[in-house]
């Protein structure tokens, strides 16, 4: 009892938990969460809007920790599990559910080399967050790869197919997905931006139309926006490719 009154209040604050930004990871882990039951209950467009709410929510809880200087140990593995959750199992149920369920051992399969490309790509992540250039990811990022399949799923939705009619292009979609997650491609991790730095005029006025363009049609503009990324690590790869040639010919 003596030993505890001797410890000095700043010393307990330590052992607490920040609550905004861990509150952010709680919003993304529910959005996670509604969206496998959505896709449960065979309301697909309403999953794959919440995993699109995922992360956004995810993408707000990092940055807000740095703004407010409370990262901690607990909110990187928190935000982690988080990930698990909303961006490899309820992408890969949501795809299991709308299309891949009829395909029998192959639709289960695709659907599980996605989830466990998901976790596979977190481990890597968490292990590595010191090694790796900062301007890249290795791998797919887990909520690109998952905005990938909700946005097939939406915009396939959208348009009036069943998943049973594109059960094939999803199984394809799928698989790449989860391979994509897993392979030493590079992919621009936007993080060398300084949004402190000041910019040109231009750059707000095409800002702008960028949220008009999304705003006409979110589910194709998205899903659009992110298989161009997810295409981008296999042109980087390939330009990558063409400059030993190039230097052994000079």
């Amino acid at each position: 009892m003596p030993e505890f009154n001797n410890r000095k209040p700043m010393d307990l604050r330590r052992r607490g938990i920040y609550l905004l930004p861990n509150l952010f990871t709680t919003g993304a882990l529910f959005a996670g969460f509604y969206a496998i039951v959505q896709a449960m209950n065979m309301r697909f467009e309403h999953a794959a809007v919440a995993i699109f709410i995922a992360m956004v929510l995810d993408g707000l809880d990092g940055r807000v920790a740095r703004l407010t200087h409370t990262q901690s140990e607990f909110g990187a593995q928190y935000d982690s599990l988080s990930d698990m959750v909303s961006f490899g199992v309820a992408p890969s149920l949501l795809m299991y559910e709308w299309a891949l369920k009829d395909m029998g051992k192959l639709g289960w399969f695709a659907a599980f080399i996605y989830c466990v490309g998901a976790a596979l790509r977190l481990a890597r992540f968490n292990t590595n967050i010191e090694v790796v250039d900062k301007r890249y990811f290795q791998g797919l990022p887990s909520p690109a790869a998952a905005a990938l399949a909700a946005g097939f799923v939406w915009v396939a939705s959208d348009r009036g197919f069943t998943g049973q009619e594109l059960q094939w292009f999803a199984a394809v979609l799928t698989v790449f997905a989860g391979l994509s997650m897993v392979s030493n491609l590079r992919f621009y991790s936007f993080k060398d931006f300084n949004l402190r730095k000041s910019v040109p005029f231009i750059a707000i006025f095409l800002l702008a139309m960028f949220f008009v363009l999304i705003s006409s049609y979110p589910a194709g503009v998205l899903f659009l926006l992110f298989m161009g990324y997810a295409l981008s690590g296999y042109v980087l790869w390939l330009l990558g490719l063409r400059k030993p040639r190039t230097s052994e010919k000079s």
